[in-house]
């Protein structure tokens, strides 16, 4: 038809509108106003119908009709059954039209009503209500409350039985389908995880089996179906779609593609690898060379983007490389695995060569960021990867990163100070946009790196000249204050946590390498006085043992440095600190049947058990530091008395077989013992009154020996 002709007949449809609302007005009884309400409903399906002519219609009738309609069950003689039924959903999709009206709680009630059309059976009759009721959720998920609605209301299992049935509409069901998990995806799985596995199985399968440009297509969409809690791994049904996926991007990647048919393939599988790890690949010769294919192309991809970038084409090109990051920390992770490995050693050598190359392109683009595009989430993903590098991989590239880290710095410091909004990267592929909203912390990630940078003099001039101890000094107390207002549980390690105890790392490092640092930089007293108070209130915390180990070491530490500030001298958390440091170095050994003989053993106390392998070397450095304390702190030996640590060391030594307890242990307590024996005659007359000239000698102590014979 001609647009004149289209204008004729939409004047037509408004004209009888007019009249049917005129019949409308004057009904004198229920069943002329019936009729005449039935004249609107056919008018209205007949085509569009304006904005003011739908809101005539609305005051007219409100929801009252269309309500009556739906209820009703007994059709016209010679109509089908859905009659009524049917010219009330077109009615509500009318309304719904406009948003206002899409989300009343007239609209928003009728949710179930709309649910129960698509999953019941659909006949040639019915397909116009369909229609109706898709148009209808599709205007109720644009509004504010619509999608929660939806999601508590069911539509999400309903939608999913639509499309697996193949029902009228199903595309439709999909795309909305799509539009929920966009917005809700947890939400969504934690209620309907069934319905939507039965989805995902059905689009897995059509992956794997069709061989034209669909295939493509489902890279695009399969990722909204991935969640990232519950994992697919713990499900059979989730496993064989793994499964699938695998095949089919197997046989996507080992062909010649173009960069059109290739990104999306490797958007979806860094997806998998977000939501799985590396579980969805089998394991065997087929597995380890389809995860080295991934990471070659993820490499190729971040060399060709960034060694040469063109600003326009870098700009197209972000959400890809982002997903090809994800792929390349994957591969410095199976690098890294001893337990089990996917890979063999000749595959890891040579892809640690290639993600080198990849790697010395995102510094090179890193290097060419301007000032204004430091708030580009694309700069934090590639911040963020480097980081994952530098935590590992120590040795590569060290020219370039020491150049490179003034900028790293500075850009570590711009995020923290300004807590900037994670303004997430278009990406709902990678990433659930729910929580968004956080400061990106990019120090997080590259506390690793610089731990091991500062055990290096160049990188540790360069850090420290580029004011990175005060920045980490700022950033230790805002982490702490973070763990000290979340509620008080047995949570896994969080990434809080996680981050102060890399930061004591540093820290460490500093003290021992750079020790006039922290006496001439204030920052550093300012730190003392943070681990004086949180020491105290972190021991009696069984579940943060390390951090504990680590603010108690470092303390200690700082403490035979910082022993003339004003914060040491004496002061209720100065003592209250060394009270806690006590406990910590006093209880971490114990007796234990010894399995060889009828005696006992020395071992460590099943509190410290679980986490010995990474306190171990901390409880070791805590006890030389606290040697090296006692001449400084005249107060000292009163605390190791009143924590009666004294009698129970040498309660230990007397009873257990001397060849349990091995010379480092024995090195260890004999170094704090000479100190305290040397510093205080009370700690001296305690430790003989206990027979210690006996077990001194019989352990080789002999310094103590040597200490305790003298008048």
């Amino acid at each position: 038809p001609t647009p004149q002709a289209m204008a004729s007949d939409a004047g037509d449809r408004n004209s009888t509108l007019k009249r049917c609302l005129g019949v409308l007005r004057d009904a004198r009884n229920d069943s002329e106003q019936f009729a005449a309400l039935l004249l609107v409903t056919k008018a209205v399906r007949a085509g569009e119908v304006d904005a003011k002519t739908r809101r005539q219609i609305f005051d007219a009738i409100g929801f009252t009709f269309p309500n009556r309609l739906l209820t009703s069950r007994q059709p016209p003689a010679g109509c089908p059954e859905h009659t009524f039924r049917a010219l009330g959903l077109t009615l509500l999709a009318c309304f719904c039209t406009d948003p206002e009206l899409a989300g009343h709680s007239q609209i928003l009630n009728k949710i179930p009503t709309f649910n129960d059309i698509l999953v019941s059976s659909c006949n040639p009759d019915s397909t116009s209500m369909i229609d109706d009721v898709y148009q209808c959720l599709s205007a109720v998920m644009a509004t504010s409350r619509g999608p929660r609605e939806l999601v508590t209301k069911g539509t999400v299992s309903a939608l999913c039985q639509a499309y697996v049935n193949c029902s009228y509409g199903s595309d439709r069901a999909l795309t909305l389908l799509l539009g929920l998990l966009a917005i809700a995806e947890a939400k969504c799985w934690q209620r309907d995880a069934p319905h939507l596995l039965a989805v995902l199985s059905k689009l897995t399968n059509d992956f794997l089996k069709t061989e034209d440009m669909t295939k493509f297509e489902l890279c695009e969409v399969l990722p909204r179906f991935i969640p990232l809690s519950p994992p697919l791994t713990q499900d059979s049904q989730g496993c064989e779609c793994l499964h699938r996926l695998y095949k089919g991007l197997a046989n996507i990647l080992g062909s010649k593609l173009s960069q059109s048919q290739r990104d999306p393939a490797l958007k979806l599988a860094a997806c998998l690898v977000q939501a799985c790890g590396s579980e969805w690949i089998p394991t065997g010769n087929a597995g380890s060379k389809f995860l080295a294919l991934l990471v070659n192309l993820a490499c190729v991809e971040v060399r060709l983007t960034l060694e040469e970038p063109d600003p326009l084409e870098v700009e197209g090109k972000k959400e890809v490389v982002t997903a090809c990051y994800v792929l390349i920390e994957m591969g410095i992770q199976e690098c890294l695995r001893e337990e089990k490995p996917l890979l063999e050693e000749v595959q890891k050598m040579q892809l640690v060569r290639i993600m080198e190359e990849a790697f010395g392109a995102v510094i090179f683009y890193l290097r060419q960021v301007k000032q204004e595009e430091l708030q580009d989430p694309f700069i934090f993903a590639s911040v963020r990867i480097l980081g994952a590098w530098m935590a590992e991989e120590t040795s590569s590239l060290k020219q370039e990163i020491c150049e490179l880290l003034p900028f790293l710095v500075h850009y570590a410091k711009k995020l923290f100070k300004e807590g900037s909004p994670a303004a997430s990267l278009p990406q709902p592929e990678l990433v659930s946009t729910e929580g968004s909203g956080l400061p990106q912390d990019a120090l997080r990630f590259l506390l690793p790196g610089f731990c091991h940078l500062t055990a290096e003099d160049r990188p540790r001039d360069i850090l420290i000249s580029e004011g990175a101890p005060a920045l980490l000094c700022e950033y230790f107390l805002h982490q702490w204050e973070v763990l000290t207002s979340e509620p008080r549980s047995l949570t896994p390690l969080t990434s809080t946590e996680m981050s102060l105890q890399t930061a004591c790392g540093i820290f460490l490092n500093l003290v021992v390498t750079a020790p006039d640092l922290i006496r001439r930089d204030k920052t550093f007293s300012s730190l003392m006085d943070i681990l004086l108070k949180s020491l105290p209130l972190l021991l009696p915390q069984k579940d943060h043992l390390v951090l504990a180990a680590n603010i108690a070491t470092l303390g200690l530490m700082m403490a035979r440095i910082l022993a003339s500030s004003a914060v040491l001298q004496g002061t209720q958390s100065a003592q209250e600190f060394f009270g806690a440091a006590i406990r910590f170095l006093s209880q971490a050994h114990t007796t234990q049947a010894d399995p060889g003989s009828d005696g006992l053993a020395a071992a460590v106390s099943p509190a410290y058990a679980s986490a010995w392998a990474d306190v171990r070397e901390l409880w070791f450095l805590g006890m030389q530091a606290l040697a090296g304390c006692v001449p400084l702190f005249p107060w000292l030996p009163q605390a190791v008395l009143q924590a009666r640590w004294l009698e129970g060391l040498s309660e230990l030594l007397a009873r257990v077989a001397p060849a349990s307890v091995d010379f480092e242990l024995i090195a260890a307590f004999q170094g704090v013992l000479v100190e305290l024996a040397r510093a205080s005659k009370p700690c001296r007359d305690v430790i003989l009154s206990h027979h210690g000239g006996e077990w001194a000698n019989l352990y080789g102590m002999a310094a103590l020996e040597q200490c305790l014979s003298e008048q």
